[in-house]
């Protein structure tokens, strides 16, 4: 199998509306490199996008009449869970979690304005 250089074996494809808006607000929050990026016929929205957060690439659309909104939730390890998280809410996200100490790190989540929830946590 010959996975291509800028993949991995397994990645979310997220179909949005507002996929403009989800490269604006990965590449505020989290850092994220837009590595593909493909027009629908006519320029009228984004056909198919790939993104880089760290090692990790996410892959989504635009959302069209054939193709309704499909999101999910990410879980995000980041150096720290309090700036992030306030980071996200300025850039139109809102609060699903209040960044808090659990077990596992500190967490907070948030839904981006496309409607992704993001786990955001820092150990």
């Amino acid at each position: 199998m010959n996975i291509p250089k800028e993949h991995q074996r397994l990645m979310p494809y997220f179909i949005l509306k507002g996929a403009e808006k989800f490269i604006n607000f990965t590449t505020a929050v989290f850092g994220a490199e837009l590595i593909a990026r493909h027009q629908q016929e006519g320029g009228e929205g984004i056909m198919h996008a790939e993104i880089r957060i760290g090692e990790t690439v996410i892959m989504f659309a635009e959302a069209t009449e054939q193709w309704p909104p499909q999101t999910g939730s990410i879980f995000i390890y980041v150096e720290n869970a309090d700036s992030t998280y306030a980071t996200a809410l300025r850039e139109g996200a809102v609060s699903v979690m209040e960044p808090a100490d659990k077990g596992y790190g500190r967490s907070g989540g948030v839904k981006d304005p496309t409607g992704v929830t993001w786990w955001i946590t820092s150990l």
